[in-house]
């Protein structure tokens, strides 16, 4: 069909008789042409436009379609590598999606987990792998039902039944579906719960510690006042100290916990045990219908625990005091109850150790002179009220004077003089024997350098002493000091120094000796003697117990002993001095075993520093001038 526009031009083109005007047809022609021409142009160019637009259309739906398969890697990245779990249920309970986490910590196959499969299938698989809590499956299903509809965020904690703990975040979403986020906290609850214990329990024996104890003592002190009553029984080890020094600090830790161990065997699953720190020991006993009870359970103790623990193919002896206490008589609050406790125990120790004691009023007033003691010796170190007594010791060969020992006595403001063993043993607990023994050294040193050169003084020293580790320095400094050769000071240590820290006594001990320092064995023959010591150190003397002198005439072994010693003293090469003479039978029977040295009554009393040169006089003039 022609375009109407040609048609007419070559209707013009033809004339009334039916031909054709060629020209005007070419024309026509011509014309139609370039108008079909421009009509393709314009089509081209409207083709090229639309497949422009086409192509920026599509490159734009490209690149939307390249973000959000990013945006989507992304997210899938982001999921896969979460520390929880995360699912996603919609108001079906079908899961949309979850992650790798998820199906590793409920120990479900990725398998499994694919996108439509319903929450009852998926609660089945878990608790086919046993990743389920303490319920059934329809106690479960019945609790995240009811977290489900409820259209409130949720926090929870879950503990499976393989003993591990997830904490569980659900967000409810719109459509009654949700999401949840599972975080497994297993050892963050372990770490909380090892964190609780030791801040309740001693580290070393897992016992219970003074916080627990004093917990558990206010619950049971509640039932005591509802006629319930209970006991404290405070426990202290007896020579711990020794045997911890002795065999050092790692055997000390191990006895300490083979004790706890044997106590747990000895007590109820009612009652408490705590180590309130050192060798100190507290037990809780509940239901305690008499005081029967508590004797059993405090003689059991005893019994047991004096048996010897085996430590490093060692045996290893203890023993242990007790003190009690019984509520609501001893006290209706757990500070008050500790505190009698504590009084009995003191009081056990006070009387021979390795017993018990049960808490009476009176004891408080032994505890108040404790007090009172401790209060008074730190003022007499203060104020200088100790003063140094001297007693000779005579050569039995010559009945001349070797030297005196010196002995400290406390001039008390109203007590007049005290005994040493009033207050030394105290001075030794309370740890104030350091300062005493200082002050006698220097003391002694400075007194002794007044006297003739022959003349030797000897000071005992307090086993606490050489454990504290400052012997060495105290005794160099006090020779400095007063400037008296080391040769005229005798250092004296009892015989127990040697078994409570033989290894580092036996190091200040040839310290003192490198100073040229003797060194003298008081009391020997009593408790710990043994034969190794005079082995392992060379004592320079060695003197008898007065306990064997004093039965010289009515006892062969006493005889036997002093026989016995000083034959061994003279082929070592040692001096042997017999303390506690007092008759002239004693003298003779010493004379003619050989006994080296004497001190004692039957010379003289300790006498103060003034009284030095006469007693010189009397054995002989010229020192006595010489002083």
């Amino acid at each position: 069909m022609l375009h109407p526009r040609l048609a007419r031009q070559l209707a013009a083109a033809t004339t009334a008789e039916g031909e054709v005007d060629l020209a005007a047809l070419a024309h026509a022609v011509s014309i139609a042409y370039r108008r079909i021409d421009r009509m393709k142009t314009r089509a081209l160019a409207r083709e090229r436009r639309m497949t422009s637009e086409r192509a920026a259309r599509n490159k734009e739906v490209g690149k939307l379609v390249a973000e959000l398969e990013e945006q989507n890697a992304r997210f899938l990245a982001a999921l896969e590598n979460m520390s929880q779990g995360l699912c996603f249920f919609d108001g079906a309970q079908r899961l949309i999606i979850s992650n790798r986490r998820y199906a590793e910590m409920y120990r479900i196959s990725p398998e499994d987990l694919k996108p439509g499969t319903h929450l009852c299938e998926i609660v089945d698989r878990r608790f086919a792998a046993g990743s389920f809590p303490a319920m059934t499956r329809a106690e479960y299903l019945a609790w995240r039902e009811k977290v489900a509809v409820s259209n409130i965020p949720n926090d929870s904690v879950v503990e499976l039944r393989d003993g591990r703990t997830f904490a569980i975040r659900h967000q409810p979403m719109p459509d009654g579906g949700w999401v949840s986020t599972h975080d497994d906290i297993t050892e963050q609850r372990r770490t909380e719960t090892r964190i609780a214990h030791m801040a309740r329990h001693d580290a070393l024996t897992g016992l219970a510690n003074r916080v627990l104890l004093h917990e558990r003592l206010e619950d049971a002190l509640a039932r005591a006042k509802r006629a319930d009553p209970c006991a404290v029984l405070f426990l202290d080890l007896d020579h711990f100290k020794a045997i911890n020094d002795s065999l050092g600090h790692p055997a000390g830790d191990r006895l300490l916990r083979a004790v706890a161990i044997r106590m747990r065997q000895l007590v109820r699953e009612t009652d408490t045990i705590a180590r309130l720190g050192g060798d100190e020991f507290a037990i809780i006993q509940e239901s305690v219908r008499q005081p029967a009870d508590a004797t059993a359970l405090a003689a059991r103790l005893i019994e047991e625990l004096s048996r010897p623990f085996e430590l490093d193919a060692q045996q290893i002896t203890v023993a242990v005091s007790i003190g009690i206490a019984v509520a609501p008589q001893d006290g209706t609050d757990a500070d008050t109850l500790l505190k009698n406790a504590d009084i009995a125990l003191y009081r056990a120790k006070a009387e021979g150790r390795c017993r018990y004691r049960f808490f009476e009023p009176a004891m408080d007033a032994l505890i108040e002179r404790r007090r009172t003691l401790e209060r008074d010796l730190r003022r007499a170190i203060s104020a200088g009220e100790f003063v140094l007594h001297y007693q000779p010791v005579i050569r039995l060969e010559t009945r001349t004077v070797s030297g005196f020992e010196a002995l400290i006595r406390w001039n008390h403001p109203t007590r007049g003089l005290v005994s040493p063993a009033e207050f030394i043993p105290f001075a030794e607990e309370t740890g104030l024997i350091t300062e005493i023994d200082e002050w006698v050294l220097e003391t002694a040193c400075r007194e002794a350098a007044a006297w003739p050169d022959t003349l030797a003084v000897a000071v005992n020293l307090s086993p606490a002493h050489f454990l504290s580790g400052g012997v060495v320095p105290a005794v160099s400094g006090a020779l400095a000091e007063a400037g008296l050769a080391p040769g005229r000071l005798e250092i004296e240590i009892t015989e127990s120094l040697m078994i409570e820290n033989s290894e580092a006594t036996l190091s200040s001990l040839r310290r003192l000796r490198a100073l040229g320092v003797s060194i003298s064995m008081d009391d020997f023959g009593t408790g710990y003697s043994s034969l190794g010591y005079l082995r392992n150190f060379r004592f320079d003397k060695i003197k008898i117990d007065q306990s064997f002198i004093r039965e010289l005439s009515c006892r062969a072994d006493s005889i036997a002993i002093v026989r016995a010693v000083t034959g061994l003293c003279t082929s070592l090469g040692m001096t042997t001095i017999a303390e506690g003479v007092e008759t002239e039978e004693q003298l003779a029977a010493l004379s003619a075993e050989k006994c080296t040295e004497v001190q004692g009554y039957l010379f003289s009393r300790p006498r103060p520093a003034s009284d030095v040169p006469a007693l010189l006089s009397l054995f002989d003039p010229a020192l006595a001038t010489a002083a």
